[in-house]
């Protein structure tokens, strides 16, 4: 087939894929979502945070919730968003459910472990709203665009899915500089990169990437909430070893992805098949 005439210069260059325009689309947003969150500053800084719940929304929801508008117009203005929701064109297994189950099962410990009478209704309701924003943009960017880019470039899912993980753990790195530790940069990057490959599998054996992004944001907002307002006890305590037995699970699961979706046509074929 002829490559369609009325396709934008723009589409055929994402079309292409690749490791490189991986990068160069999470390299796009990240710097774009910092000048966003810079510009927000004295709209932000007029804001009274004295309330934590508003200071929440304001100062960590706001700017990620416009970062999502971002990605979604870039979506947009590739056709993807319709694919991006659409089923997965490669087929998850059985195992793959393990990740799933221990992302959900820490995330409900993490809520049961909460002190709710010390973090208050509106808290809960605002680290919720604003996680939830942030599940959405980072899924949305590293399992949905980066995905979509390794795969139209026919890599195995393999690389796929360490591709994905390490941009969505990259996109932590930046915490050095508001001032946390080299230490602990590198044990939440090790964190991230495991946790991501919790998220592909997800994705793969959900077949959807709204898995990957509910998951995603009840684990920052029940880790939010448990590290601020911990309740005494042993569910507490089970809880707290949540991000040791995701790096294990995410690292562990890595050695089993197998598979390869095909890279479509040169007149970018909708359809794709699992190898």
């Amino acid at each position: 087939m002829a490559e369609p005439q009325n396709t934008s210069g723009w589409k055929r260059f994402w079309e292409r894929g690749g490791w490189w325009r991986s990068l160069l689309v999470v390299v796009g947003y990240y710097v774009l979502w910092q000048l966003l969150s810079l510009a927000l500053g004295p709209i932000i800084a007029a804001v009274d945070t004295s309330n934590e719940a508003v200071a929440v929304l304001v100062s960590y929801g706001l700017p990620i919730a416009l970062g999502c508008v971002i990605l979604v117009v870039f979506a947009l203005t590739t056709g993807w968003l319709r694919e991006l929701f659409g089923k997965q064109p490669i087929r998850g297994r059985g195992w793959m459910w393990i990740a799933v189950v221990v992302t959900v099962l820490f995330n409900v410990l993490h809520f049961a472990g909460i002190d709710y009478a010390q973090a208050g209704g509106g808290l809960v309701a605002a680290w919720v709203v604003s996680s939830l924003f942030v599940g959405f943009a980072e899924e949305f960017l590293t399992r949905g665009l980066v995905v979509n880019l390794m795969r139209k470039a026919g890599y195995r899912e393999i690389v796929v899915a360490v591709v994905s993980a390490a941009l969505f753990a990259a996109l932590h790195a930046g915490n050095l500089l508001s001032g946390q530790s080299v230490l602990a940069t590198a044990f939440q990057l090790l964190y991230t990169f495991a946790f991501g490959i919790c998220m592909y599998l997800a994705l793969r054996v959900t077949g959807n990437l709204i898995w990957p992004i509910l998951i995603h944001g009840t684990t920052d907002s029940a880790t939010f909430l448990f590290t601020g307002n911990p309740a005494p006890g042993a569910i507490s305590a089970l809880a707290a070893q949540g991000n040791i037995v995701v790096i294990f699970t995410g690292l562990i699961l890595l050695i089993f992805i197998r598979g390869r979706v095909d890279a479509p046509t040169p007149a970018f074929a909708d359809t794709q098949k699992a190898a």
